[in-house]
């Protein structure tokens, strides 16, 4: 679909300009550019244009189970999602809670997910995730992860999703690896997990805390002695990361996931997030939602605690992070990570058209001094009034253009019969 976005505000830089999509990529973007035949014109007037969120770790498959671990500590977490919980998802279940999940990021402006799914105990499981990112229209890295139950060697049906399933990496949904990491495995098995996914030619993330998680050793440094480390790898959370931990994901390109509410307010997860030793260290860092079993579903609510967590870790005298600066790491930043800085992240011409348009005019935002302030201190899900993903139109006038109601029903089945 080829459309111009007529009369907008564009965020980064701030400017008032149109943009012209042609074949799914952004073709031009300048003020009061000509309308060429044949090319449908939607009114930018009185919204903020900026590039879809990317939200790099994600767990759509828990979210049929929202806010039920609300008051959980990591420990309870574990023992729920892969104990009883996670052994009764059936394909069906997995299908549910991940076309939800994929459609709530929509609705508030994700246009990307890492979708983490440590779920797969079956090639069933792998297939339902897939039609379910495909069928919601985001833009996806289908990370594909051991189920609760497996200890040893990343389940070797990924080889048939990237053989059969996922075998364009330049397609809508992509493969990575979620790999269970030396912090819940030993080294022996993330080096073969590694191996396999640079064998496969796909990105890989793994949950590693740094520091010294129970009788685990250094994760990070575990890593980089093994000579494991390297631009391809995302670590989520580091929130127990030494000094030297971040010098080396520094020196060999490793980016970082950070989701500031579990990190937060989840014991076990961290007493706060590393954003600002990350900076410090110039770790490439970006931003997640973690799982809606405990967080909410949308980057500004993640935003919002970003900013105020990295400005409570900054001593007086060092200069502090902006709004712009916490809007950079939930789209230039978080496409960095993703590995997809090529396609996404920005409203720049050759890349892909994943843009969100904002309701400038809404009460909560009207009016507008500060475009990227605007949209981390003030915005929510409500304001966003437009989705492109890759030029097509998934949210116009502030509705999904999606069946809904047909993914609510399905999604609370699947919770009625799952044992909470």
């Amino acid at each position: 679909m080829d459309v111009l976005i007529r009369g907008g505000r564009l965020v980064d830089p701030d400017t008032h300009a149109d943009v012209l999509v042609r074949g799914g990529r952004i073709a031009a973007v300048g003020p009061d550019l000509a309308v060429p035949p044949g090319v449908e014109v939607i009114d930018a007037a009185g919204t903020l244009v900026l590039p879809g969120f990317v939200d790099t770790h994600r767990h759509t498959w828990q979210t049929a189970l929202r806010q039920t671990g609300s008051d959980w500590t990591l420990g309870d977490y574990a023992a729920r999602m892969f104990g009883p919980l996670g052994a009764a998802f059936r394909p069906a279940d997995v299908y549910a809670g991940t076309l939800l999940g994929a459609l709530a990021a929509l609705d508030a402006g994700i246009t990307t997910v890492v979708d983490w799914a440590h779920v797969m105990a079956t090639p069933a499981h792998a297939d339902a995730s897939v039609r379910a990112l495909r069928d919601a229209g985001v833009r996806a890295v289908f990370a594909h992860g051991w189920a609760g139950g497996h200890v040893g060697p990343h389940p070797a049906d990924v080889r048939r999703v990237r053989a059969e399933l996922l075998p364009d990496d330049d397609a809508l949904v992509t493969l990575a690896l979620a790999v269970r990491g030396p912090d819940f495995s030993d080294l022996d098995t993330t080096r073969a997990d590694l191996a396999l996914a640079r064998d496969l030619g796909v990105p890989v993330s793994a949950h590693v805390a740094g520091g010294a998680p129970g009788d685990h050793p250094d994760g990070i440094g575990a890593l980089a002695d093994a000579k494991l480390l390297g631009p391809d790898l995302t670590v989520v959370h580091a929130t127990g990361a030494s000094d030297t931990d971040l010098a080396l994901l520094a020196e060999y390109g490793v980016g970082v996931s950070v989701s500031p509410q579990t990190e937060l307010v989840m014991p076990g997860v961290g007493a706060g997030t590393a954003l600002r030793r990350l900076r410090r260290a110039g770790v490439r860092a970006s931003l997640s939602t973690d799982t809606e079993v405990a967080a909410s579903a949308d980057l500004f609510s993640q935003m919002r605690l970003a900013l105020a967590s990295w400005r409570r870790d900054t001593p007086v005298g060092e200069p502090l992070p902006t709004a712009a600066d916490v809007l950079r790491l939930a789209t230039a930043d978080g496409a960095a990570v993703a590995g997809l800085a090529d396609r996404t992240g920005a409203v720049a011409v050759g890349l892909a058209a994943d843009l969100v348009l904002l309701r400038a005019d809404a009460v909560n935002l009207a009016p507008v001094t500060d475009p990227a302030a605007a949209v981390v201190l003030g915005a929510h899900p409500g304001n966003v009034d437009t989705v492109l993903v890759a030029g097509r139109v998934v949210k116009r006038a502030g509705r999904l253009l999606a069946d809904v109601p047909a993914a609510v029903a399905a999604a609370r089945d699947s919770a009625a019969r799952l044992p909470l």
